[in-house]
């Protein structure tokens, strides 16, 4: 039996009908990228706690609740974020419950991964990603959460191609990082 996250990335079909509506996520206590085809948006708090779990939970949702597939980047382990560790995994557990309990397919995306399919090197800078984004999608974000965006539109990019309809053109040396990916049924959201 396979599990929502136990599914590798096959190779991508042809897409039948419309795209589904994919939201890709950064997320990250002080400053959540949130991105959608042509779009990015962020969300920024200075509360602490569980008031700033349960500000960006609500937020978040805002933007995830009619979504067909939600992409979120993973859990970036060698990065340090002063005592947050706990609060970090919370909002990432707290999306993830969400999206199960509304049956909205979810996929997490190492960062790695995520980095090798946007600017073709798997430990590429903030900057570097920012700038394949803009390059690749046309897509320019600014201002101070600039990077934020720019790593939820690479998700939401990332699973666009996934589903079978990029975005843009990525050569196949960076579509093979999708395989790195967890990626939900295909079924469950051709279904939603």
């Amino acid at each position: 039996m396979t599990t929502l996250l136990d599914v590798e990335a096959p190779a991508a079909p042809a897409a039948s009908g419309p795209r589904p509506l994919i939201i890709g996520l950064d997320l990250s206590l002080r400053s959540t990228g949130v991105a959608g085809e042509g779009w990015t948006d962020h969300i920024r708090t200075k509360l602490v706690g569980d008031a700033r779990l349960t500000h960006l939970e609500e937020r978040i949702v805002s933007f995830i609740r009619n979504a067909d597939l939600v992409a979120m980047e993973g859990p970036s382990f060698g990065h340090g974020s002063l005592g947050g560790h706990e609060d970090m995994a919370g909002l990432r557990v707290l999306v993830r419950r969400y999206c199960y309990r509304h049956q909205i397919p979810y996929a997490v995306l190492p960062p790695s991964s995520l980095k090798l399919y946007v600017a073709g090197y798997g430990k590429a800078s903030k900057g570097e990603v920012r700038s394949a984004v803009a390059d690749r999608y046309g897509v320019h974000t600014e201002g101070t959460a600039r990077y934020d965006e720019a790593d939820a539109y690479a998700a939401l990019a990332a699973a666009c191609d996934w589903w079978g309809a990029a975005l843009a053109a990525v050569p196949d040396r960076q579509r093979a990082a999708l395989d790195g990916c967890q990626w939900p049924d295909r079924e469950a959201v051709t279904t939603r």
